[in-house]
Parts: C-alpha cells; structure tokens; sequence
C-alpha cells in the first residue's frame, strides 16, 4: 500500500518556552465536504436517523454522514454505572487507592471498564480529575498503568482522581477493531468516567477535569468537541495530533498495516480517496465546540509526538476561539523527565483556577 503524504503546516509563533501563547483572532471554521461514504458492513447499525439536531439554543450539531465519526458521537447520551471499589490498592497519609470498576452505556451496550481511583485523605468533597493514558500494548498492560506520576502528584494536591484503563486493557470488556481504531470506544470510555466519578460522594460534582497524556490526549480532544459540557478544564502531556491522518501515517500504517487496511476498508477507502470520514474523526474539525479552557504540556524534543502538531493544534483551538495554552519545555522529550514537576505545578495551579 502506498503511504500517504501530508504536509503539516506549523508555525512557530504563537508560544514562548515559558508556556505564555499569544491567541491567534478567533474566526469561522470551515465546513467539511466530500463523497458520502461507504454503508456499514452487514450486521451493523445504520445511520443515526432520529439524532437530536441541536445541543442547546441556536446550536446545530454537525450533520452525520457516517457511524463512524466524532458528529454520531456527538448525539450520544453516553450513560455511566456507579463506581465499584474492588480491591484497596494503597496509599499515603494524603490518599488512598482502590481498583475499581464502572459500566459504560449509550451504544457501549453496558461495557464494564476497570480503573484506579485515588481519594485524597479527608472529609471532601474535592475537585476531581480522570485520566486518559497513552499507547501501550493491551496484551502488557496492567491496571492503572500509564499516568501513574500523575496520578500520586494530583491525589496529594486534593484532587481524587480516576484513572481510566479502557476498554480492552487490563480488567475492562473487550473492544472492537473498529472502535479501537477510531478511539471512539476509549472517548466513551472517558465520557463515562467523568459521569461515574460525578456520583462519588467524595467528588464536587461541578468541579471536574480531564487530562491526557499521548494518544490520551487525542481522546480528550474528541471528549471536549463531542461534549462540550463535560468538565470545565482540560490538560494534555504530550499529545498525540488532532488529526486522525497524521497519527495514522505515524503509527497504524507502518506498525500495523492490517489494521490499517481493515479500517480504510469500513470507512470506504483511505483518506486521499475517502477524506471525510477522517475529518469527521479528528477532533480540530470541531473546535469551535470547544468550551472548556485547554493547557497544553510539550517538550521540544519529542520525538514520539512531534511539538509541530501541538503548536497547530493551539493555534487552531485559539482560531476557534478557545482558550488555549501552550507551555513549551526545551529539550523535554516524550515521557517528561527533568520538567515533569514544573508541568505537574503548571498543572495544579491551572486546576485550581480553573475548577
């Protein structure tokens, strides 16, 4: 199969090393247009045909031309089961740990997802955080694996906090190639964990963030463009672009070929041939419906997730008229090291004034 060939525009202004952006004038986001794509495999569920139109007064809801995608997403009531503490894990004298589960509901079907959940030492409630880690091998991954320095540094500063393991990881359901693929499976997933955690007798339920790191941050920008009314902050480590096709052209195509092939084939070719199908699944389509303030953590030396796309992505969100932070760490790499503690309090203090 021939590879496919981007070019990634972006500029380099806009951001110091210090992490203080200069926001780029808000205006209109284009509208998406192209072939209408492929009918889903037999045995599959058709188009969304009774989908509410609008989300609140004078908003219309992008129209949805495929299952598939961020807009059918969008008209999802993503239902959440209660917390379930399944085993005490640890702690501190600042928290404590538990394994956990919750269910997922909306087109989950009842899917149970498995966790760790970290409460901060008192009598509560407290501001509260889920997690959405990065790519690593389901078949080597351990619950509550991934974002674990998050995890301890955020519960000590007063947040509990619910890291998420996804569907197909660790002890959670199993997942499908399509959703897998997509990530639409894992943004219900941390859809979801928010609602679970807003029942938590510990959790002020109007005080409630997502954070991302790598691919967990592309699942957070899809949580923010479907439901925009989610939480009220937003942080992403290092994340992956917000564009399907340049994650894509950087790992399915050259890890996982067969992958790649399967879901071109379910989206009606691949994206020179079908290209809306992957706008319609790359979050910076739908900026515009971003309402949660965003900070975003990137080290100049990355060479997993190149700050290229971080620094398009800001500029976009902020065109969108977001309100975008991009703090930029030279010579940090991908799983921050020497300036993970100057992130960590960028990330508290930007919390705290946010929640």
């Amino acid at each position: 199969m021939a590879s496919l060939v981007l070019l990634l525009v972006a500029p380099l202004a806009g951001c110091s090393d210090d992490g203080e952006p200069a926001a780029d004038p808000p205006s209109g986001t284009p509208t998406a247009s192209g072939p209408p794509s492929a009918s889903p495999p037999p045995g599959e569920p058709a188009e969304p045909t009774q989908a509410p139109e609008t989300t609140g007064p004078g908003e219309r809801l992008p129209p949805v031309h495929h299952r598939v995608s961020l807009p059918a997403l969008m008209r999802e009531q993503v239902g959440a089961g209660r917390i379930r503490r399944t085993e005490r894990l640890g702690g501190t004298d600042r928290w404590t740990s538990w394994a956990v589960t919750y269910t997922v509901g909306g087109a989950a079907g009842g899917a149970t997802v498995s966790g760790e959940l970290l409460v901060p030492t008192g009598p509560g409630p407290f501001p509260a955080v889920v997690l959405a880690h990065g790519y690593i091998d389901p078949a080597i991954y351990t619950l509550g694996r991934g974002m674990s320095r998050e995890q301890e540094w955020l519960a000590s500063n007063g947040f509990v906090v619910l890291h998420t393991d996804y569907r197909g990881h660790a002890g959670s359901d199993p997942v499908g190639d399509l959703d897998r693929e997509s990530r639409l499976a894992y943004t219900r997933d941390v859809i979801a964990a928010v609602g679970a955690l807003r029942k938590e007798k510990d959790v002020d339920g109007d005080r409630v963030a997502l954070a991302g790191r790598s691919m967990g941050g592309g699942v957070v920008y899809n949580a923010l463009v479907t439901h925009p009314d989610l939480v009220d902050a937003a942080v992403v480590f290092a994340p992956v672009s917000s564009d399907l096709v340049d994650n894509l052209e950087r790992w399915t195509l050259p890890q996982r070929p067969e992958a790649a092939r399967a879901l071109f084939d379910r989206l009606g070719g691949d994206p020179r041939q079908a290209p809306r199908p992957y706008r319609e699944l790359s979050a910076r389509s739908y900026f515009d419906r971003v309402r949660a303030p965003v900070l975003i953590h990137h080290g100049t030396s990355d060479d997993t997730c190149p700050i290229a796309w971080s620094r398009e992505t800001h500029r976009l969100l902020n065109r969108a008229g977001a309100d975008s932070t991009l703090a930029v760490y030279r010579g940090e790499e991908h799983a921050f090291g020497p300036r993970f503690a100057d992130a960590m309090r960028r990330t508290v203090a930007f919390l705290r004034r946010h929640l």
